[in-house]
């Protein structure tokens, strides 16, 4: 019989009764810590979650800099671990464990850290299940399946003290950290407006119906936080991401996180203090997609500040020139940003300067990685080292992923609402009822 949440956190919770505040084993203190990790700083690696994004990985793990181990591979889909086993084997000279339960991972007193690449719903439990038995995560995007996930993956980096880093990785682009920087500085003048991007052209997709799970497919763990259901047919490979809400984040949770990452970041704005949307389902509309596929977001900001977001899952129309991207606008000029690199323009729309990456990093592929998630992977590495400051804590992360969220929640509320500034709630009590989720009996948060 599988043990819920709450019985794993009892189990882990002794493993962990000498827990400082830092998250120490036995109250050690943080300096000492650091000099028994200086002295083997190899870091044991568990992957959890091991479908398109996987290719991403290779890289980051198999480098030599990096110095880690991966001892886990974690999947409830049994193809999907053997698979993943067989495309490591290319990148590495070990063979690592392979796991159906990231529980039993978790518990593995072995493992250093956990990357989270598992389907939204699952992002913010496994990583606060990770923590609290004394793990570094680096977890995809979107960190949390719904606002109040996000504020505790916060309590709880606060609490323990572990690293937690989220996958927005272009905070870690050289190009992307030189032009932030220099808006920052006053290249533009005072930026006040970012238009975020991203233009797919998805396909249509079946109509879920009741079937049995697919052979080898643990659909119990797969469910785990989200209430449980009978399987239908497709769900687990990909298009959770648009049947309904109970495990996915439609496309702004999907990808709008990168985008709006960078608009925050450029404009150094935290939460918005009025959110409105526009969006629906705009192309086949007899398929089985269950949300929009295209949206129209503003957020508006203390300081006049605006960001917008102009999603389009099923329309490959390169409005702005590409695939996905995001313009800063200031009061003296306008910046271009993308995966790619940058363009500063003067005030009356002059190209000033150009600076293209050197590397490559994935657009609107399924899966994505490249350099940048290398960059930022290793970056994490280093911060879990005390070795380097990360390039984007999970408070920033949350905050981002946050605005996902509000742009759902306008959407499902069919609504716009006023947002409390230096927190980001919602001044709405209908729409706030979506704050948070049901979970499962036994699954449910606390800290």
């Amino acid at each position: 019989m599988e043990t819920s949440r709450r019985e794993f956190i009892k189990t882990a919770a002794l493993g962990t009764a000498g827990l400082t505040v830092g998250g120490l084993a036995n109250g050690m203190s943080a300096k000492s810590y650091a000099k028994i990790i200086g002295a083997n700083e190899r870091l044991n690696v568990a992957i959890a979650g091991l479908g398109r994004r996987l290719p991403a990985y290779y890289e980051p793990i198999s480098k030599k800099e990096s110095n880690v181990e991966l001892v886990y591979l974690c999947d409830v889909m049994k193809k999907q671990r053997e698979a993943a086993v067989q495309k490591f084997s290319k990148h590495i000279t070990y063979t690592p464990k392979l796991e159906n339960d990231i529980r039993k991972v978790i518990a593995d007193k072995n493992v250093d850290v956990l990357i989270n690449a598992t389907p939204d719903h699952w992002h913010a439990p496994g990583t606060w299940m990770a923590v609290l038995a004394g793990k570094h995560v680096y977890v995809e995007k979107p960190c949390s399946h719904n606002p109040r996930e996000g504020e505790i993956l916060v309590e709880f980096q606060k609490k323990y003290g572990k690293i937690i880093q989220m996958g927005n990785q272009q905070r870690s682009a050289p190009e992307s950290i030189d032009i932030i920087g220099q808006i920052h500085n006053g290249v533009i003048g005072t930026p006040y407006k970012a238009v975020a991007f991203y233009a797919n052209a998805r396909g249509e997709v079946p109509a879920p119906k009741k079937a049995p799970a697919p052979d080898g497919l643990d659909w119990d763990l797969f469910q785990g936080p989200a209430p449980r259901v009978p399987y239908t047919h497709d769900t687990w490979d990909y298009n959770w991401h648009w049947y309904g809400w109970t495990y996915g984040t439609a496309e702004a949770g999907n990808n709008a996180t990168h985008e709006l990452d960078v608009a925050r970041w450029a404009l150094q704005v935290e939460f918005p203090e009025y959110v409105t949307v526009e969006a629906a389902k705009r192309s086949f509309p007899e398929d089985g997609w269950a949300v929009y596929d295209t949206m129209d977001a503003t957020f508006r900001f203390p300081g006049n500040k605006i960001i917008k977001w102009d999603g389009k899952s099923r329309n490959g129309h390169k409005t702005y020139g590409s695939d996905r991207g995001t313009i800063i606008y200031g009061s003296n000029g306008t910046v271009y940003v993308d995966r790619d690199g940058y363009t500063l323009f003067s005030r009356d729309g002059k190209v000033i300067k150009t600076s293209k990456s050197k590397g490559s990093e994935s657009g609107t592929a399924l899966g994505g990685g490249g350099d940048m998630t290398t960059l930022h992977m290793m970056n994490f590495f280093d911060a879990v080292r005390g070795k380097a400051k990360q390039n984007s804590t999970i408070e920033e992360g949350a905050r981002s992923t946050l605005l996902c969220h509000l742009a759902n929640i306008a959407y499902r509320t069919n609504k716009s609402f006023a947002v409390d500034s230096k927190n980001g709630h919602i001044r709405d009590a209908d729409a706030m009822k979506l704050w948070t989720r049901q979970y499962e009996k036994g699954w449910e948060p606390g800290i």
